[in-house]
């Protein structure tokens, strides 16, 4: 049995120090192989981008070289590129993805 006269108390003050994440962009770059169907369909299932927003997007990576399909945090920025990878590798196709610090 525990006495209350024996008993401790314990008090910890921790002081945290919260930064915000660092962030990301994910960019895709044209080619002349990948089709922009596929293109549409890694921004609608990879990147969660509506059908117009994904078709917007595919159109500046046609006309510019490259487009932004969207800015994360470091580490969900980085899994979602490894994911275009993975997919655009498994379809055949040589499409480049990359990330930028911003």
């Amino acid at each position: 049995m525990s006495d209350s006269s024996t008993q401790q108390e314990c008090t910890t003050q921790t002081n945290l120090i919260l930064e915000t994440p660092k962030m990301v962009r994910v960019i895709l770059f044209n080619d002349n192989y990948t089709t922009m169907e596929f293109v549409i369909e890694i921004l609608q299932n990879i990147f969660a981008k509506t059908y117009d927003e994904a078709v917007q997007i595919t159109f500046d990576i046609h006309k510019e070289g490259k487009g932004i399909c969207g800015i994360y945090p470091y580490d969900i920025g980085e899994i979602k590129a490894q994911e275009t990878a993975l997919a655009a590798q498994k379809a055949q196709f040589p499409l480049k993805v990359s990330t930028e610090p911003i």
